[in-house]
């Protein structure tokens, strides 16, 4: 599947390394067969960080580029520990997302010591200080963060509300404003598949914008998509999604001028009267999902929230752990676990009960 955007994270990737030492473009050439683009971009930025944060501590005198594999082989486990100080309390990083930074400092040290060679068949560096640096304890149970996450996604009847009013209500609520109204007379049957095609299936957001035409199955009510690590997977949806779908490609070609090459799945509207149709990005889901979230009344609501909308309810009606992982495309079932805690009434019938006479619980 040819996509222009995983083309463009390539090239924003490419620009980056250029700003790092030699030995972390070795780093990301090695990871490149196995994480996305957009990941290993996030592993560059971190890097980023990290090593402006050594030029600002005078840990080095000179720039990005020339830092020397011995200045990292040489660090102590207090300078990495007062780095780590500096990401939660001057830039008031969440432990969740230190420990991320941390983990993708821990990789590239783990490469240049364990993986790399250098032509007499040495390693890069003999010492690693990330190997004795923990990563912090995140306090939060899986019941915690449904619990957080519960009040912020989709529920019951609220499914069928959300689609309906991306499908007509938001028109009717907007219809004194004309400018805000025809645009979404646009775009309607657009984005109200981009909706039920998330609520119906859980894809992510890089998942959806790179479905092309012909992915789509439509004997089976699958799409083929990419998943992380470039895996290929065959997704299914719902009969739901495929209608909204099927509405919206009746009018895909007309609506927005589209070009008989661009085989992009989700189209942009065009802008000026020379514009041209392209593929929707990633940013522009994102603000049209804001866009009715707020309308709805529900503006925590995000794409991921919907995929965690979608994944609740999976379980909520097929109860089958193993299933919901597959269809997430998750590589840890632990993480597919969370929604086993979301609306999880058993636990609180059993504590009701410890209150109950006991001629009741008989």
């Amino acid at each position: 599947m040819v996509n222009q955007e995983k083309q463009a994270n390539f090239k924003k990737l490419q620009a980056l390394l250029q700003e790092l030492p030699w030995y972390v473009d070795e780093y990301i050439n090695h990871k490149l067969r196995k994480l996305s683009t957009a990941s290993l971009f996030n592993y560059c930025h971190d890097y980023k960080i990290f090593f402006n944060w050594m030029i600002t501590e005078q840990l080095w005198n000179g720039s990005i580029k020339d830092i020397p594999l011995d200045r990292l082989e040489n660090m102590t486990v207090l300078e990495v520990e007062n780095f780590l100080n500096y990401l939660h309390y001057q830039l008031n990083n969440k432990e969740l997302t230190v420990n991320r930074k941390l983990s993708a400092l821990k990789s590239l040290f783990n490469y240049l010591q364990n993986i790399a060679e250098t032509p007499d068949l040495k390693p890069y560096m003999n010492r690693n200080v990330m190997a004795k640096i923990e990563f912090n304890e995140v306090k939060d149970s899986m019941e915690t963060k449904a619990n957080k996450m519960e009040g912020k996604i989709l529920l019951g009847d609220e499914y069928e509300k959300f689609r309906l009013f991306v499908a007509n209500d938001f028109g009717e609520l907007n219809k004194e404003n004309k400018k805000l109204f025809n645009f979404y007379q646009l775009n309607k049957e657009r984005d109200t598949a981009i909706v039920s095609l998330i609520l119906g299936s859980g894809l992510r957001l890089s998942e959806l914008v790179g479905i092309e035409l012909d992915d789509i199955d439509f004997s089976k009510y699958c799409v083929r998509v990419i998943r992380k690590g470039n895996k290929e997977q065959f997704v299914y949806f719902s009969m739901t999604a495929m209608a909204d779908l099927q509405e919206y490609l009746s009018i895909r070609k007309t609506k927005y001028q589209v070009d008989k090459s661009n085989k992009a799945l989700f189209i942009s509207a065009q802008i000026g009267p020379k514009g041209k149709s392209r593929r929707l990005t990633a940013r522009s889901v994102e603000k049209l999902i804001e866009k009715y979230a707020t309308a709805f009344g529900k503006p925590s609501l995000s794409v991921h929230k919907l995929r965690h909308s979608f994944a609740t309810r999976y379980h909520a009606e097929i109860n089958d752990v193993p299933k919901l992982r597959r269809q997430l495309g998750h590589s840890s079932i632990q993480t597919t676990m969370i929604y086993t805690h979301i609306k999880n009434d058993d636990l609180k019938i059993a504590v009701d009960k410890m209150d109950m006479p006991k001629e009741q619980m008989e």
